[in-house]
């Protein structure tokens, strides 16, 4: 039997995700990174993104909208202030707000608060990815 990777997804309102993974991919702030069985002990802050769970052959797709990833002795922990998975969002409300984003970017008000649009952007982008491969 192949080693497994135990990984739970924690928000401030539930637990996500609690299972056995072959392999954990995410985003850092710092950028890409995979984590394989027996991997030496990791801890990075997470960016917005997509963190995919590959677990028997198959990839289960989960939005994380920042948040730190630790791992040690195959267990990961990933605690965010926001999860989804890919299968439980909602296609047309992203799309919307990926709309929405991009108009108050391209808008020159000097009203718009910048950072924010840029965040709002990523985070429906985010989404869109990770519904779009579920």
């Amino acid at each position: 039997m192949s080693k497994k990777i135990n990984l739970k997804i924690i928000t401030h309102e539930k637990e996500l995700f609690n299972e056995d993974v072959d392999a954990i991919y995410s985003r850092s702030v710092e950028g890409e990174f995979g984590i394989l069985p027996d991997h030496q002990p990791f801890m990075s802050a997470l960016d917005i993104g997509v963190t995919r769970a590959e677990k028997n052959g198959e990839m289960e797709y989960f939005t994380t909208m920042g948040g730190i990833f630790q791992f040690k002795d195959n267990e990961a922990l990933i605690l965010t202030d926001l999860a989804e998975r890919g299968g439980d969002i909602d296609v047309t409300r992203a799309k919307s707000a990926k709309e929405r984003a991009e108009a108050r970017l391209g808008s020159h008000e000097v009203e718009i608060d910048n950072a924010r649009a840029q965040i709002a952007l990523a985070k429906a982008m985010a989404r869109l990815k990770a519904a779009l491969k579920k």
